[in-house]
């Protein structure tokens, strides 16, 4: 409760009551969870006296001659007893599983609400003291760093090697034109594989296609391109019908795809993986799967290293209103469903 006279943040606020509702909900889905699990084990219990009365019924049959009409009366009283507590008992479990449902429903908003609310506070320093902005500012600084060691150790080192071989081409000519021309023909062929080095990292940095032609031909041919360098084996499959966002979402939804392949090729040890596209009239959904050795997703949450690259995706997906699932066990693959709101459609 405010103080009288204190000013009052409505965003801090409400994400309090929210926050406490969040935890409420949970609450009460453990306890739903625990009567479930009872009720499933009456059920079990009941079905299984349910199937001995119902075989002890068959052999009374088989032997009517040898029945009293009052045991045969207490067989059939025994049975429908049965059957009755078995039917209430699973009525009553599928009204405590749609309970928990509904429940699940609530609770799954709530998380999201607060999520939300909580990129909408100002940005405040964390148990480790670093903001989200600050995180994400320094993802993108270590990715810069990263390709700035590809430059220097490829294209860069490349160019100093093309002027050595020119020069030693220069001398060649009037001592022996045929290595002179063999040297030619060096240097062009690693300025050719230079040149398609160099078109990669721009597609990288920002492929142009993006722009031009939008998000699925672009992710086709990125797909492809990380199927020909990797040799990981990577389906594509786009549902509904594809349309072009604003920029900004084209991007986020593009490099998360890039991030998710990336970890899937350098941590997953995965053979295989599919990647799948769904545009509906409100959103794009993703879902990236492998089957590589996955991993404990809690580990990701009680991580000290906050520039990991699925925590700055799941704070990306928080601040776009988005959704970001993890569903991974160890030694069964990974399976990660992120969604963004399509916001305003280029061109409208």
């Amino acid at each position: 409760m405010a103080q009288a006279g204190a000013v009052v943040d409505p965003i801090a606020e409400l994400t309090a009551y929210t926050e406490q509702e969040y935890g409420r909900a949970q609450q009460d889905l453990r306890e739903l969870n625990r009567m479930i699990d009872q009720s499933r084990g009456e059920v079990e219990k009941l079905a299984q006296r349910n199937a001995a009365i119902a075989a002890h019924l068959r052999q009374i049959q088989g032997n009517l001659e040898n029945i009293s009409r009052a045991d045969l009366k207490t067989a059939y009283e025994a049975a429908a007893d049965a059957q009755q507590r078995l039917f209430t008992m699973r009525g009553q479990l599928e009204k405590l599983q749609g309970e928990q449902a509904n429940l699940e429903r609530l609770a799954s908003h709530l998380q999201h609400t607060l999520t939300s609310l909580q990129a909408l506070e100002p940005a405040k320093a964390e148990g480790d003291g670093t903001s989200v902005i600050v995180r994400i500012v320094e993802a993108q600084e270590g990715e810069r760093q990263r390709l700035s060691r590809q430059i220097h150790d490829g294209p860069a080192q490349a160019l100093s090697n093309f002027i050595l071989q020119t020069e030693i081409a220069m001398r060649l000519f009037d001592i022996d034109a045929e290595r002179a021309r063999t040297e030619l023909q060096s240097l062009k062929t690693s300025a050719t594989t230079t040149f398609q080095k160099v078109r990669d990292f721009i597609f990288d940095l920002r492929p142009m296609m993006l722009d031009d032609l939008g998000l699925v031909p672009t992710v086709r041919r990125y797909v492809d391109a990380f199927k020909e360098k990797t040799g990981l084996q990577v389906t594509v499959t786009v549902t509904g019908a594809d349309y072009r966002m604003d920029a900004a979402r084209e991007a986020v939804v593009f490099r998360a795809i890039q991030e998710l392949l990336a970890n899937t090729r350098l941590h997953a040890q995965a053979t295989q993986a599919r990647l799948s596209l769904d545009f509906d009239t409100h959103r794009v959904r993703v879902v990236a799967e492998d089957n590589g050795k996955g991993f404990d997703p809690q580990t990701l949450a009680n991580s000290k290293n906050k520039v990991s690259g699925l925590s700055t995706l799941r704070e990306r997906m928080d601040l776009l209103a988005g959704l970001f699932q993890i569903d991974s066990h160890a030694g069964q693959g990974t399976r990660i469903v992120l969604e963004v709101p399509a916001g305003a459609r280029a061109g409208d």
